[in-house]
């Protein structure tokens, strides 16, 4: 199965296929880690390049009511003899956080990746120091696997230990009732409510 670009929608939440277009949004949403316009035109590029050999299938994240974008995220370390993806390289502004922005994000793509695409399984790889992270992977109702030491190296050369989690098929209908529930819960709560 070819894996396209294609937009996923949600009542708050839309991942568009990452462009360049996206470039001062981003900037804009990235603002905390001041990242240069050279610099997220490169991260964008790396993207592209990986969605371009079949490896990533990268959005940029857009708050629907406002049309601004507030982050990105993307499918990778896609094998598909395995049938089986990374959902990562994931973020969103800082004044997105703990809102139903990530939330929504991830029903959207854990819907695609086993309802459209028919993977078995979904990965998430958090760094073993990004407590908030974790806690959000869990939240999901994903299972944590293990630590994985020196799993990666960042741009700036440092070591990172991470943390392993999956969602296996068989689990998927009855997470995907427990991510609608906590989706309702908040719609019906005040805006922007603290969620993730």
């Amino acid at each position: 199965m070819e894996i396209r670009p294609v937009t996923l929608e949600g009542s708050h939440v839309r991942l568009e296929p990452l462009a360049v277009r996206h470039l001062d949004g981003l900037v804009i949403a990235a603002a905390e880690w001041n990242i240069t316009s050279e610099q997220m035109r490169e991260g964008i590029e790396d993207a592209l390049r990986d969605q371009a050999a079949g490896a990533a299938l990268p959005f940029a994240t857009v708050h629907v009511m406002s049309g601004r974008i507030v982050g990105s995220t993307r499918f990778r370390e896609i094998v598909q003899a395995d049938r089986r993806l990374e959902i990562g390289s994931t973020w969103v502004g800082v004044q997105w956080r703990r809102t139903r922005v990530n939330t929504e994000a991830k029903y959207l793509m854990l819907e695609y990746a086993f309802e459209r695409l028919g993977f078995e399984r979904v990965e998430f790889h958090v760094d073993t120091e990004n407590e908030s992270s974790r806690r959000s992977v869990l939240r999901l109702g994903a299972t944590e696997e293990g630590i994985l030491r020196s799993y990666a190296v960042t741009r700036g050369g440092d070591v990172r230990d991470i943390v392993s989690y999956s969602i296996v098929r068989r689990e998927w209908p009855g997470l995907k009732a427990h991510l609608q529930e906590l989706l309702a819960r908040s719609y019906s709560g005040v805006r922007n409510q603290p969620h993730d």
